[in-house]
């Protein structure tokens, strides 16, 4: 079956036989059984899921939405590039541990824009772990992780192939074109070498009333140079540089619609990315895999022409054992990341800096040939500091002394996989996930960090987040039929946030529980592949007692009133079919349907006497349709049509910010692209 079509349903709790079958060959494939130890994965497995490159060409995906466009757990909010957040289970991506390559994508250079840019045409596969999973996920993986690996030269060469290369032209309808191009060759016979560019000009998109969508305009310029092969029979190495750009007019929030005659800021928006991977392969006991990584990316607009920086480099250092019926993963990882921000015509006036060091271990037991179990343990430390300090009117540091917190946390997980039958295996999974203080939004660390008054807005008394998570599943799998039932609930405890009123900006504010259900079921008849998921996530705030004035039991995330935390999402759907008219011809269908909700919201605005009763905020209930065809002319030469939002349907996402212009005029998350028809052309050399 097609990955795609599998999602959720065939990436699942592994089975005790899945491990036995990877231990069987480790002493032939040293190298592919270290890759194989990254996706059995037993704790934290509901909503694991894998997308391939094939899939992401076949319906043409250009952004983040696209790309997760058929994950019912997985949902992206913002219409407009910049500003789009991924969310799973409700939790904003700022809970994720992201990775390109292994390099980690870490803070926010603005609240306002999303903290993750990737170009889809770039993506070799992406891996998801929703909910806190195993030890080696990363630090503060609270929410899960999100794991993109790039492609390489052997990648695109065909077998026998020693030189090649692959030119690609996209119109999208709804409003942009694409044009790319990629070099690949080998260097030598374990050697090799690729070279991308891509360029996008996209004008102002059409929502599904045909009405202009202002501010989602922009350039956008990416180049990517990798170079990777064997360094011996059991070494490998890659070597990677990805330079990004982004330009637009963008308005001072750009999550929100912009009305027409809004003023909009020229802004740019940069990362270069540095990776090493480096595999050596000696024996079952010794086989390490190291990663090393810098990031230097930066944000310059705004109202204010404001600038910020971050800046992070890190490692990651572990190693795989495999004795008997048993694997072990052990390392270390460590990352550091620095912000600055200022005027982009001034000096530097705000920075921080946080660091994280993680010890972690993962095993794996085949208990008995129905049982697996999975184990772990991660230790991490975090360092926060606010290092430069200076008034933005008079230019004099506000206090001689910056405020710094440090935090140590130990952090279980536990799970299990068993065949009940030929056909059925049950999971069982418990872990906690841990993440201190890290730094915060470039735009914003000038007023939070102090209060005015020499007192730090960073509390004494601030915590690490702490989460457990606890989930449990059914899955059925014979002949072409394979499903999966899953249950799950985390909580957060200690939530960090700001806004709140007294001498700390940055507090523990209380308790967020996440709870839901989700079922993928996947078909095979003939040569159509036939595939239906569906989602449903419940995430509330307990407020600690003394957050509000007015005692409230529990509050329904959302994404104005709690930016950075999460957002409420209806009940999700999605349902589809893929038929393989030919070898060289294929087209499919897909549907989502997001069910209406309605939440409670604006708790701390009525505390601050902005409004004068909670709102109640209804998002309406939206179906979406799309269609998408592949055709290989020749060889060299492909053909792909997609048609997104195939009825021009009108709606927000549910997962951006909600209508709050009943009361707050200005308050409405920005409507998403109306039909789009997209045809890309293909030849390769």
């Amino acid at each position: 079956m097609k990955t795609r079509v599998m999602i959720g349903a065939m990436c699942t709790l592994a089975s005790a036989s899945a491990l036995t079958s990877t231990l069987a060959y480790a002493d032939t494939t040293e190298v592919e059984t270290t890759a194989a130890v990254e996706k059995i994965s037993v704790v934290g497995a509901a909503t694991n899921l894998s997308i391939t490159a094939e899939d992401i060409e076949q319906y043409q995906a250009s952004d983040l939405a696209d790309i997760f466009r058929y994950s019912p757990s997985i949902s992206v909010g913002g219409s407009v590039g910049v500003a789009q957040k991924i969310y799973i289970r409700g939790l904003e991506d700022a809970f994720l541990n992201v990775t390109v390559d292994g390099a980690q994508q870490t803070s926010t250079l603005f609240h306002h824009i999303g903290r993750v840019t990737i170009d889809p045409d770039l993506l070799q596969q992406i891996d998801v772990q929703a909910g806190a999973g195993e030890a080696t996920s990363g630090p503060g993986a609270i929410g899960g992780s999100i794991r993109f690996k790039t492609k390489d030269a052997q990648d695109m060469l065909k077998p026998e192939e020693q030189f090649g290369g692959r030119v690609k032209a996209n119109y999208f309808s709804n409003d942009a074109t694409r044009y790319s191009g990629s070099l690949y060759g080998k260097l030598s016979d374990s050697w090799g070498v690729l070279g991308y560019y891509s360029t996008i000009d996209r004008d102002n998109m059409e929502d599904g009333n045909g009405d202009e969508i202002y501010g989602t305009a922009a350039d956008q310029d990416m180049a990517f140079l990798k170079v990777s092969g064997d360094i011996s029979e059991n070494q490998f190495l890659s070597l990677s540089v990805e330079q990004r750009d982004e330009k637009g007019a963008f308005s001072a929030r750009p999550n929100w619609a912009v009305q027409e005659g809004d003023a909009l800021y020229a802004s740019e928006a940069e990362r270069d990315t540095y990776v090493a991977n480096y595999r050596f392969a000696y024996s079952a006991l010794v086989n390490i895999e190291a990663t090393a990584y810098q990031t230097d990316s930066s944000f310059r607009g705004g109202r204010f022409d404001w600038l910020a920086e971050i800046d992070t480099y890190g490692f990651d250092l572990r190693n795989t054992s495999e004795t008997g019926l048993h694997k072990f993963v052990y390392g270390v990882d460590y990352r550091n990341d620095e912000v600055t921000s200022g005027p982009a015509q001034g000096a530097v006036e705000n920075a921080e800096e946080g660091s994280v060091l993680g010890i972690y271990v993962q095993g794996y037991s085949d208990i008995t040939p129905q049982l697996l179990l999975s184990y772990g343990v991660r230790y991490d430390d975090y360092d926060f500091e606010q290092n430069i300090l200076v008034d933005e009117y008079y230019g004099e540091p506000v206090t001689d002394v910056a405020a710094s917190i440090d935090d140590s946390e130990l952090s279980f997980n536990v799970g299990l996989a068993y065949e009940l039958s030929q056909h059925w295996t049950l999971g069982l999974g418990f872990a906690q996930a841990a993440r201190g203080k890290q730094i915060g939004d470039g735009f914003t660390i000038d007023g939070y960090l102090y209060d005015g008054s020499d007192i730090p807005v960073v509390a004494e008394d601030l915590v690490p987040e702490t989460v457990e998570n606890i989930e449990a599943s059914i899955e059925y799998s014979a002949n072409n039929l394979n499903a999966k039932l899953s249950v799950y609930r985390s909580s957060l405890d200690d939530v960090i946030f700001e806004g709140y009123e007294g001498n700390a900006v940055f507090n523990n504010i209380g308790t967020l529980d996440t709870s839901g259900i989700e079922f993928d079921v996947a078909y095979r008849w003939n040569e159509v592949d036939l595939f239906l998921g569906f989602s449903s996530a419940d995430t509330e705030l307990k407020p600690r007692d003394d957050l509000y004035n007015v005692s409230y039991s529990s509050i329904d995330i959302n994404g104005y009133e709690f930016v950075g935390l999460g957002n409420s999402r209806g009940d999700t759907w999605v349902a589809g079919a893929d038929y393989d008219i030919s070898p060289d011809v294929s087209v499919g269908l897909s549907v989502a349907k997001v069910d209406s909700i309605d939440i409670d919201t604006l708790h701390q605005a009525v505390d601050l006497a902005w409004t004068d009763s909670l709102y109640r905020l209804n998002k309406p209930s939206y179906t979406t349709v799309d269609i998408y065809a592949k055709w290989h002319v020749t060889n060299n030469l492909m053909l792909n049509l997609a048609v997104s939002n195939l009825f021009d349907k009108l709606y927000i996402d549910h997962s951006s910010v909600g209508d709050y212009s009943e009361v707050f005029a200005t308050v409405i998350g920005p409507y998403e692209a109306g039909r789009d028809i997209r045809l890309s052309v293909s030849y390769d050399f």
